[in-house]
């Protein structure tokens, strides 16, 4: 099947105001940029995002933020957004933080059809709160739900027209849970390339995940936090 669209926005035609969306990534690396900018140009509102993060105040999704696209985050890591927070405290924002091992451990079940689990993750704090608490060993766990999305946006370094994914680095952290745990999932890669030209013993995501996938263009690929050895 030939799963190929042209673009980005052909791509996220059909994600409506309201739908619940997973955007792959580690900080700024891997997240699926021409989807973002496509959501962005569509002016889709009211969307609850599931990331590991929220991006920058001028990248990622930090640029939904600024166009108050996103009405709910679920995330476990928000600091590098001065936009962010200024939502959050001032009440614009709803923002589920979860610890960062339950967040993907939550997403990895959502793609294996595991509707719940046990974590000792957050045990005694905030995290805790509302949640089902047993002890299991003298040691006690929270009950954790998976994650699921209508849409899941991913980036993937090379990709095949049948869907399979190669991920490069830190950008397989979150995107191959996140692209098994999509009821719709669009990939977007840097480089696509025929069926058989990929090593099937190097394909992190097998095509059945993905209904959508594209070639990419433009990456900035910026750094987050450039950290460099002064000159002497």
């Amino acid at each position: 099947m030939n799963k190929v669209v042209a673009n980005a926005a052909e791509a996220i035609h059909d994600i409506r105001d309201g739908m619940t969306l997973m955007l792959g990534g580690f900080g700024l690396c891997g997240i699926p940029e021409n989807c973002i900018s496509a959501l962005v140009a569509a002016k889709i509102k009211g969307l609850t995002c599931i990331s590991n993060n929220a991006g920058v105040d001028d990248f990622g999704i930090g640029l939904m933020l600024q166009q108050r696209q996103v009405k709910k985050m679920i995330s476990s890591y928000v600091g590098e957004n001065a936009e962010f927070e200024r939502q959050l405290l001032s009440g614009e924002l709803e923002v589920d933080l979860i610890p960062q091992g339950t967040l993907a451990e939550r997403l990895r079940a959502g793609g294996a059809g595991i509707p719940a689990f046990y974590t000792p993750a957050g045990y005694g704090t905030e995290v805790a709160e509302g949640k089902e608490i047993r002890l299991f060993d003298g040691k006690y766990y929270l009950l954790e739900h998976a994650l699921k999305a209508d849409f899941a946006l991913v980036k993937a370094w090379k990709g095949d027209r049948l869907g399979n994914l190669i991920f490069k680095g830190t950008a397989r952290n979150f995107n191959p849970m996140m692209a098994m745990a999509g009821t719709i999932t669009i990939a977007e890669v840097e480089e696509l390339v025929e069926p058989g030209e990929l090593d099937p013993n190097q394909i992190h995501t097998p095509g059945i995940f993905v209904q959508r996938i594209f070639q990419g263009v433009n990456y900035e690929k910026r750094i987050e936090q450039r950290t460099i050895t002064p000159r002497k």
